[in-house]
């Protein structure tokens, strides 16, 4: 009986774990990629893609300029438009713009640049001041997270 009882109990943990590896399994996410129409979908020299989406929501890596003028912010915001209209949104879908660059006063004093992509429907949004970004000669990157509708 007590061989019968520890089988049993043996039985009942495997059951459980095997059903536990499962459903850690099925946690996996649908992602859904556009890279300026590399086959890949992706970056693999520099590891990154330039739009994820994930249910209806865009993660959109930063877009660069070498100058923060009216010309390399609009550079920049025609950039993102691009990475936008890869899954059919807009700047009014945007909800989140993280800003860094290297010069912040010059980001302000050209900021226009910058709004006439809003429209007036403007995203909450962070802007920093850093020393450098990960290309050495830009002075601008701007990421996006954007909701599509469902």
């Amino acid at each position: 009986m007590k061989k019968i009882f520890y089988h049993l109990t043996a039985l009942i943990i495997f059951v459980f774990l095997m059903s536990t590896t499962i459903r850690a399994q099925d946690n996996s996410i649908k992602k859904e990629k556009w890279h300026w129409g590399n086959p890949l979908q992706q970056d693999t020299s520099a590891g990154y893609v330039q739009v994820v989406k994930v249910d209806n929501i865009l993660y959109i890596s930063g877009a660069v300029a070498r100058d923060v003028t009216p010309e390399g912010i609009t550079r920049v915001y025609q950039s993102l438009e691009r990475s936008l209209k890869s899954f059919g949104a807009s700047f009014q879908n945007v909800v989140k713009e993280n800003l860094f660059t290297t010069d912040i006063e010059a980001m302000k004093k050209y900021n226009d640049a910058r709004k006439a992509f809003y429209k007036g429907d403007f995203p909450a949004a962070t802007w920093t001041q850093i020393t450098r970004l990960f290309m050495a000669d830009a002075k601008l990157e701007v990421e996006l997270i954007a909701h599509l509708p469902k």
